[in-house]
């Protein structure tokens, strides 16, 4: 008797299908040095940023004027200011640790609040107050006196003769420099005592004059 064999499964018949015709897949290729130059542009922005930012916040200590000095004043504590302004601002500013140099020189032109000192502004020595110089101290009364008068203003000195005495008006100092303002009731117009800074040779004449009430202030507000 003889027996039907079953013919043997064709074990590989399931590999004449699709799937067994895909293409081989090549494996991927690293590149070390695109990844490492990557990491480098990160935190070369990130420094780049970060010394930004530190340098905007750089900052330095600065005089600053609060109060007006003229030119040969000396300059006082109370006028001055600690202000702080960019490291890299190109301005010739005068460091706040140099306050103490300041307090002993003067105002080489006239300063107005709110100005940011410079080394130009200041010199060692007064042309004022020098020689040749006097200070004068003028007690002045209503209408003898504009309102207003600061520190630093230039007047001129001009001698009102009274009506009992003969003699004609006439200038004794063309510019004197207001060194004391005085109260505030000479800035009102009020009467008041001023200090003024004139030639020597002249003090005499405009101290006779101011004692017996013949002297009178006219402001120069072009001169200062």
């Amino acid at each position: 008797m003889r027996t039907s064999e079953k013919p043997a499964a064709n074990a590989a018949a399931g590999l004449s299908g699709p799937a067994s015709r895909k293409l081989p897949v090549p494996p991927r290729e690293r590149k070390p040095a695109l990844a490492a130059l990557a990491v480098l542009l990160i935190l070369g922005g990130a420094l780049a940023t970060t010394l930004l930012v530190l340098r905007s916040g750089d900052r330095v200590s600065a005089i600053r004027v609060t109060q007006q000095i003229g030119a040969g004043q000396k300059f006082t504590g109370p006028a001055l200011e600690e202000v702080k302004i960019a490291a890299d601002s190109g301005i010739d500013y005068v460091s706040w640790s140099q306050r103490e140099n300041v307090l002993t020189s003067f105002a080489a032109v006239t300063i107005l609040p709110g100005t940011l000192l410079t080394n130009e502004m200041g010199i060692e020595t007064s042309s004022e107050l020098g020689e040749g110089k006097a200070t004068v101290g003028l007690a002045l009364k209503p209408g003898q006196i504009p309102a207003g008068l600061e520190e630093g203003d230039r007047v001129q000195v001009v001698h009102v003769p009274s009506r009992s005495s003969q003699g004609e008006t006439r200038v004794l100092a063309p510019s004197a420099l207001v060194f004391d303002a005085g109260s505030n009731g000479s800035r009102q117009g009020n009467s008041g005592q001023i200090t003024i800074v004139v030639d020597s040779a002249s003090a005499p004449e405009i101290v006779a004059f101011a004692s017996s009430g013949e002297v009178a202030v006219a402001e120069l507000p072009g001169a200062r």
